[in-house]
């Protein structure tokens, strides 16, 4: 059974042209935030609501909006959304806004956010642009999170810690001591440790696409023809 186009939209985003992996966009967040999990969790989901909220509107307003002037409209929309999603994390989850800091502001200049306004939520209606605007995000939130997930246990020796930034008070056991008495990995959470674990996801990624293409090819020679006994 072929793939439906919203499955292809999700598939494309969160693997296949997965923003930190293959695009190579927002990469200054993606390095600067993501030496723990929970840093690169809060900011991979405020991205991702503000992917889906400024997708569909740009997708709403598209056949009001003359194209000589769209890209600064992206902008204002993006930059209003993004308004919004700070000022709540601001009222809702202060620690983790500390910590993020500019990061949050900046997501109005990310390459992935206005790149998919561009090249898809002014071309499509509202359902496909909310789905193209989740599965970004999500891309863009696994890419970030396995990266903390790397430096966070090669830097410090847990996982998850200062959960309670994102998930308040009930996040303080949610803290996982993977290596007792662990001295830490400088490299790991220093800018340097970013570009190599980065470095190293992506060439992971590549073999296991790798692999997963050899495997669609060789299915096909492995069915037997009619009247034959597979070998």
């Amino acid at each position: 059974m072929s793939e439906t186009r919203y499955q292809h939209i999700l598939k494309n985003g969160i693997w296949t042209q997965n923003t930190g992996f293959v695009a190579l966009l927002g990469l200054c967040p993606l390095l600067a935030t993501s030496n723990s999990v929970v840093n690169a969790l809060g900011l991979g989901l405020a991205t991702t609501l503000v992917l889906l909220m400024s997708n569909v509107a740009i997708s709403l307003i598209r056949n009001l909006v003359r194209p000589e002037v769209r890209i600064p409209v992206f902008v204002m929309v993006i930059a209003c959304v993004v308004t919004a999603v700070e000022l709540a994390m601001h009222a809702f989850l202060p620690g983790l806004y500390t910590v993020l800091g500019i990061f949050i502001p900046l997501i109005v200049t990310n390459c992935c956010v206005i790149g998919r306004a561009e090249a898809f939520a002014f071309k499509h209606g509202a359902a496909k642009a909310a789905v193209d605007g989740i599965a970004t995000g999500l891309g863009f939130t696994l890419a970030l999170v396995l990266l903390g997930a790397l430096r966070e246990i090669l830097g410090q020796g847990t996982l998850f810690g200062q959960a309670e930034l994102l998930f308040g008070e009930s996040g303080k056991g949610l803290t996982l001591h993977l290596i007792d008495d662990y001295r830490g990995f400088l490299l790991a959470v220093l800018p340097p440790g970013a570009f190599i674990g980065l470095g190293c996801l992506i060439a992971i990624k590549n073999v296991l696409d790798a692999r997963a293409k050899r495997r669609r090819e060789a299915k096909p020679a492995m069915i037997a023809r009619p009247g034959e006994v597979p070998g």
